[in-house]
């Protein structure tokens, strides 16, 4: 009479029921994995104002011109350092962006993959370095058109 009632039920019962007997932890992060609609509807948002902007740098130079002056502004009143989201930066790197010497686009962060806007330095161009979330989400409510 030790056997547990799971021993007499197929496999694919046990595992039903195994995966419904959860541990709170595992259930919660299942959870966070799950959108919401509006969580949703926020990204979406988010990533329509993102297309925006990208459309609008690559169609016109003056907002191009004029994020990039934006971005060497904050560099100067608030360091180099506090505006990237890239601790790894070659100093070369943080050399022509302290020179002015960079170009500003719209592209994948690295680890999360979500539209950024990131500067390249001019001379090595293959290397993108993203900006913070706080200034992303600024510089974008500032250049991109409402949608």
């Amino acid at each position: 009479m030790s056997d547990s009632y799971l021993d007499h039920i197929p496999s694919r019962e046990r595992e039903k029921i195994r995966k419904r007997m959860r541990s709170p932890e595992a259930y919660e992060a299942l959870r966070e994995k799950v959108k919401g609609p509006e969580d949703l509807e926020r990204e979406m948002e988010r990533n329509e104002k993102m297309a925006e902007l990208r459309f609008g740098l690559e169609s016109e130079p003056q907002l191009k011109a004029a994020l990039k002056n934006q971005v060497e502004k904050d560099m100067k009143e608030q360091g180099i350092e506090s505006l990237l989201d890239a601790p790894d930066a070659s100093t070369e790197a943080l050399k022509a962006l302290a020179e002015g010497k960079f170009q500003v686009a719209v592209s994948s962060h690295p680890q999360t993959h979500e539209d950024t806007v990131v500067v390249m330095p001019e001379g090595k161009i293959a290397e993108k370095l993203p900006l913070k979330k706080a200034f992303n989400d600024r510089y974008m409510h500032q250049f991109a058109k409402p949608v």
